[in-house]
Parts: structure tokens; sequence; C-alpha cells
């Protein structure tokens, strides 16, 4: 099987990927159009940023699965990949702790206006005065906007900073908010009237795209901080400009939207002076997970998925099977582990039109049993039961109805 890495990857992970049973092809370089003709003949692939069309995957006929070395895996055609039965996998949670510094040195930046000072000096100026207006942060309440891995441990730095942390998620319960000891906003809006500090960790979908909206920017005290590591189009950006220009926001960004010539809009030397207002724009380009510690906890833990993947027949992290299947009944048989068995019992169920959602089988020690567990969509009659029970390599079958969970 030939794996491609078509992103840079961290090289101890290149190295240990050669020590699979599979052939390694490392193309950084690639792009979203050059990809689309790397892939056939490819069975793994792996991406950093690189995005993968559905025409791509129309032309990877080998192809099982992808694994998207990060957390976020928008830039990913998920529903083509699963028509056509390929595994995507995600490495979630190991950027937590370099996404998490940099908010914080975001948040910093912007109370001290550090770039300034630093301009300033550099410029053979001395201006402790104007510099030393900062507000401080301990004793504020900052707002976190969702509680995944980064989330969580954005708000469990805060207690260093002398932070008071409210956050909230759509998922989030007031018990849960209590149990992760912060507290609990019943709604967005709600959040951003308790926040000085607003800092974003949302993934980007059709119900979160411009969730910070213009509203939810008014409803922030004036000079407020919000900071956004996450995704641009979380934000109306035309509300944001507003708000630092009228209300004296102050906003730390690391993602813009169209990237990279976002670039073009930040070398405009008025987006980054302080406004009349006390409003501030500091960015940095999409740099929240590039530290040496993080990519490689993200190029190891890819590492991971592919090694499961090969040798355990299993997908950590996979993000497109379905965790409710509509299997109603389980049909667990004890039978012998010889050549023919099992395909003799899919057979009656072809048969009889029974739709098999998934398949376990167990092999016991020495090899002589095996217990397979097939969850079926509709209820098998009872002479299709009759007949895999007649076969003489049969052990034993149950039914059991499975509980209804949605």
């Amino acid at each position: 099987m030939r794996l491609l890495i078509a992103d840079k990857l961290h090289p101890r992970a290149i190295e240990e990927l050669r020590t699979l049973p599979i052939e390694v092809v490392y193309e950084p370089e690639l792009t979203r159009e050059s990809l689309e003709k790397r892939l056939p003949g490819v069975g793994i692939l792996i991406v950093r940023s690189t995005e993968v069309t559905e025409a791509a995957i129309e032309n990877a006929r080998h192809l099982n699965l992808i694994v998207r070395a990060g957390a976020a895996y928008e830039t990913l055609d998920v529903r083509a990949a699963s028509k056509r039965g390929i595994y995507v996998a995600n490495c979630p949670g190991k950027n937590a702790s370099a996404v998490t510094e940099l908010v914080y040195g975001l948040m910093i930046a912007l109370d001290r206006r550090v770039p300034d000072a630093v301009a300033s000096l550099r410029a053979g100026k001395w201006e402790r005065q104007e510099f030393g207006k900062a507000e401080g942060l301990h004793g504020k309440t900052l707002g976190v906007v969702g509680l995944g891995a980064i989330g969580r441990e954005v708000a469990s730095r805060a207690r260093a900073f002398g932070l008071n942390v409210v956050a909230w998620s759509r998922s989030l319960t007031p018990a849960r908010a209590a149990e992760l000891g912060v507290g609990y906003a019943a709604s967005l809006e709600d959040l951003a009237t308790k926040s000085q500090i607003l800092t974003l960790h949302l993934a980007l979908n059709d119900r979160t795209r411009h969730i910070v909206s213009r509203r939810v920017l008014g409803l922030l005290p004036e000079r407020a901080i919000l900071i956004n590591t996450a995704r641009a189009d979380l934000i109306d950006y035309e509300a944001l400009l507003e708000a630092v220009d009228k209300r004296g926001l102050r906003a730390g960004l690391d993602v813009h939207p169209d990237e990279p010539r976002a670039a073009r809009t930040f070398s405009d030397p008025g987006v980054f002076r302080a406004r009349p207002s006390g409003g501030l724009v500091y960015g940095t380009p999409h740099i929240a997970a590039a530290t040496d510690q993080a990519q490689l906890a993200i190029a190891t833990e890819a590492v991971r998925i592919i090694r499961s993947f090969l040798l355990e027949a299993t997908v950590p992290n996979v993000v497109n099977v379905s965790s409710s299947a509509a299997a109603r009944f389980q049909l667990v048989i004890r039978m012998l582990d010889k050549v023919g068995t099992f395909a003799n019992v899919l057979m009656v169920l072809k048969r009889h039109g029974i739709n098999v959602e998934e398949v376990t089988n167990t092999v016991f020690e020495g090899g002589v049993a095996a217990c397979a567990k097939l969850r079926l969509l509709s209820r098998p009659a009872e002479a299709c039961l009759a007949e895999i029970k007649a076969f003489d390599e049969v052990l034993h079958v149950d039914l059991v109805t499975l509980p209804m969970l949605a």
C-alpha cells in the first residue's frame, strides 16, 4: 500500500512511517490542483492545509484513509469520502497548548501594546508615558466560546492570570460548567454581556459562520478584547472593524478572511495604529499551532492513526463513521473457525434480504471457534435463522433486539 504525505510533516514522524509495511511518498509541495493527479494508486493520504476536493477523491480509486494532521477538517470533502467508504480521521487536541499560548500572548500584547512599544524603541524613541497606560488583565472576566480541547486549556490557564472564566457552547450545561470550574452562560449574547475579554474556539460550520455578529460585538463592553485563533468566518469582519473604530474594541487575530491575501490589508500601517477610541488590531499569520512541540505531537498522532489502521484494523479519531447506526437487531453466532462458514451465513442473510450494518468477528485461543456479531437493519424470519442454525459448523445463534438510542 502507498502512503502519500501531501504537506510538511515532522521528520521524526516520517521516519516512523517508513518502518511500517507501506511505501511512503513525501511530496509536501503538492497543491489542491496537483494533488488530484497524484492520488491514483494511493491507499493512505496525510494532509495539513492542502485541500482535498470531491474531484480528487473521485480520482482516488485505491484510497482507504485520509488523515488530517490537525484538528479541523473543513478543507476535506468528508461527504465525498463517506460516499466512497473512505475513512477520514483528524488529530484533535494535539495543538491545544500551542494555540493557548498564542491566545495569552495576543491578550497581553493588546493590553500592553507590545508590538507598538517595540516599534517605538526600534525607531529610537523612549515613549514610556505613552506605553505605560495598560489596564491590566487581573480580575477581568474571560469569556470562552467553545469548550473543546483548546477552550478547556485556555480556561485552565486563566487561573494563573487571575481571570474569572465564563464559558458558552451549545452542549455546555450548568452541571458540566461547574465540573470544569467555569461560570455558565446561557447563550453567546449572555456571555458577551459578562466578558471583558472574549476568545473564540469553535469549529466553522453553517451554524457558526458569522456567529460573532454585530449584535454580539455590541454587547461587549467598550475597550473589550476579542481574540480569534480559530476560524476567520466566525466573525462578521465589517462589524468587527466598526467596533474597533467606534467602541474601542481591541482585536487579536491569527486567522483572516482570504488568507494569505489578507497580508495586503495588514501591510497598511493604519490597520495597526491605535484609534482615538482606544481600538486596536494586532494580527499574526495563522501561526497558532505552529510550534515545534505542537507539530511533533500532531505528527505523532497521525502516525498512531495509520499504525492502528494497518496493524489493528481500527481508525482512531475517525470523523465520518456513523455513531447512531440504524441497526435494530444484533445476530450473535458462535461457530467453528473454518473456511466458508462465515460466507455461508452471509449468503443466507442475502437470500432473505437482510442488510448487515456492522460486523465484528472474534477468534478464540487455539483458532478452533469464533464469535461473530452482526448488526442488522431488520429482523430475520425464523426460516432464515433455521437455515443458519442448520450448518454443521454453527454452534449457537442468538438474536438480540437493540435499544433505541436516538
